[in-house]
């Protein structure tokens, strides 16, 4: 069903956008790794925080500086 929904706003936006909108799910991934350190002590290694630190990248470059137009 996620798919279909993603298909039909296609129709209305850029790829580009419509995958930047989608990595917000990095963002739940950023929230869910500060509490499972916070409450369970588990800590990320280097790679992750790189990881996270680039998802989180490109989302700031792709809505900052992205000049995709809708079609």
């Amino acid at each position: 069903m996620s798919f279909y929904l993603l298909s039909l706003t296609l129709c209305m936006l850029p790829v580009g956008i419509v995958y930047a909108v989608r990595l917000w799910w990095g963002a739940g991934i950023v929230l869910i790794t500060l509490v499972a350190t916070l409450l369970f002590k588990q800590t990320p290694d280097l790679a992750a925080v790189i990881g996270m630190g680039l998802i989180v990248s490109g989302v700031v470059v792709l809505n900052a500086f992205s000049n995709m137009s809708a079609h």
